[in-house]
């Protein structure tokens, strides 16, 4: 699979930034991903997207040219960028299966992860499930 990881916002990198300058990226969080209204009047939603954001989050890290990028961009601390070197997911993700009938306001997924995982897969999840 291709690399995804800059799938997201300038603004979710530079909060992961700022959590970390404040050294409160590691605290846990949880945060639900939810519908407010089904498309087009209709009574339910079939959710989808499910494998592929499990797929998504499985392959996410930041590679050399991420970081070559990310440095270009004169944003972030070079100590910053080197602790994105060795990023890895360790969060845990509760969602609904693939296909399953869901009604608005109900969590679709659960995310319980430190903040700055949290913060980084937030764009991707809402782009590949959405």
């Amino acid at each position: 699979m291709r690399n995804l990881t800059l799938l997201t916002d300038l603004y979710q990198l530079t909060m992961l930034n700022g959590y970390y300058e404040k050294n409160i990226h590691e605290d846990i969080v949880i945060f639900d991903m939810f519908f407010r209204k089904n498309a087009c009047n209709g009574g339910y939603t079939i959710i989808c997207g499910i494998e592929q954001l499990v797929e998504y989050i499985n392959n996410l890290h930041f590679s050399d040219d991420d970081l070559k990028y990310l440095k270009s961009l004169g944003l972030f601390s070079d100590k910053f960028l080197d602790f994105l070197k060795d990023f890895k997911f360790t969060g845990d993700i509760y969602a609904v299966e693939e296909g399953t009938i869901m009604f608005p306001k109900e969590p679709v997924i659960t995310v319980k992860a430190p903040l700055y995982q949290a913060q980084l897969i937030e764009t991707a999840l809402l782009t590949i499930v959405n």
